[in-house]
This record gives structure tokens, C-alpha cells and sequence, in this order.
């Protein structure tokens, strides 16, 4: 429980109060904002990263490489973990090297620390995105769509959709 202090300081012509309470308040919330702007930054950045053409052209070689592999089953197979692994030094390493030129000092591990707090806030795209990195299943996951989007078997919504022309030629005539 805070207690609320004021310090009167009396320089001879008068006193000049100030609220402590209020200060430190003011002190929390700059520096709460200080962290959060700084986290948002890291997310531009890896939003920009992600939808860059480099690390999509990464991301598809990759995934053309294995998604043959993987198979919608519940048992995973044993080279899961290996490219896993694979996976996780190549796209969050090329994600880190990019951060770093971009911010200098960058420390991945306390914006890991920091996305934690944060992973409420984050666009969906962009969490999946770096839950594919420490999820094993949303990693799965996604090379199972991949798999099903190059075999043809993607969502299908054409039988959802009516076309209707409303030309005037096919428009009932008041008359």
C-alpha cells in the first residue's frame, strides 16, 4: 500500500510542494512505457522481417524441403525433432541477424522474457509466427497446411459463394 508523502521545499520566497505519491507514479508509468515502446519496436521490426521477401523465399525452401514428411497422424515421427531443431536455427537465427542489425544491442533473450508479458497484445499472424519457434504443434501444424495446400486440399470455400448478375436485364421490371 503506498502512503502518500509531500515534501515541502522552502527556498526563502515560499514553499514549493510536491506530491511523492505522484511521482513515483509518473516514474512507474514512463518507465513501463519506455519497455513497452521498446518491445514494440522489436515487433515492427519482426513484422518487416517476416513479410520481407528474404525470409519468405527461407521459409518456403525450407518448407518445400521436408513438408513430404510430415503426415496427419497423431504419433510423430522421430525426424520431426530433427527438423524441428533445423528449422528453429535457421529462421529464428536469420530473425535474430536482422534484429541485431537493425537494433544494436538487441538481446533476444530478454525480448523473449518481455513477449511473455506481452503475448496478449501481439497480432495473431505474427504470434503464430513466433509460436512456430517453441510450439512443437503449431510447428506441425503448420507444415501439415503446407502439405495440404501443395497437395490441393486447402480450404475450399467456392460452395459458400453464389454469383448473381445485377445487370438490369435480369432485374424484375416494375411497370
Amino acid at each position: 500500500m503506498a502512503t502518500r508523502q509531500t515534501v515541502r521545499f522552502d527556498a526563502g520566497d515560499g514553499a514549493l510542494s510536491i506530491d511523492m505519491e505522484s511521482l513515483e507514479e509518473d516514474f512507474a508509468v514512463s518507465v513501463s512505457s519506455a519497455a513497452d515502446t521498446e518491445f514494440d519496436l522489436v515487433i515492427g521490426h519482426i513484422e518487416d522481417i517476416i513479410m520481407g521477401d528474404e525470409f519468405q523465399e527461407l521459409q518456403r525452401n525450407f518448407m518445400d524441403s521436408y513438408y513430404m514428411e510430415f503426415e496427419d497422424t497423431e504419433e510423430n515421427k522421430l525426424s520431426y525433432t530433427s527438423i524441428f531443431k533445423e528449422y528453429i536455427d535457421l529462421l529464428e537465427k536469420y530473425i535474430e541477424h536482422q534484429l541485431l542489425e537493425r537494433i544494436p544491442g538487441f538481446n533476444m533473450n530478454s525480448f523473449t522474457t518481455s513477449l511473455q508479458h506481452h503475448k496478449d497484445e501481439i497480432a495473431g499472424d505474427i504470434f503464430e509466427m513466433l509460436l512456430t519457434f517453441t510450439d512443437f504443434l503449431a510447428f506441425k501444424e503448420m507444415f501439415l497446411d503446407y502439405r495440404a495446400e501443395k497437395e490441393g486440399r486447402g480450404l475450399d470455400l467456392s460452395s459458400g459463394f453464389v454469383v448473381t448478375s445485377f445487370s438490369k436485364s435480369s432485374l424484375p421490371s416494375s411497370a
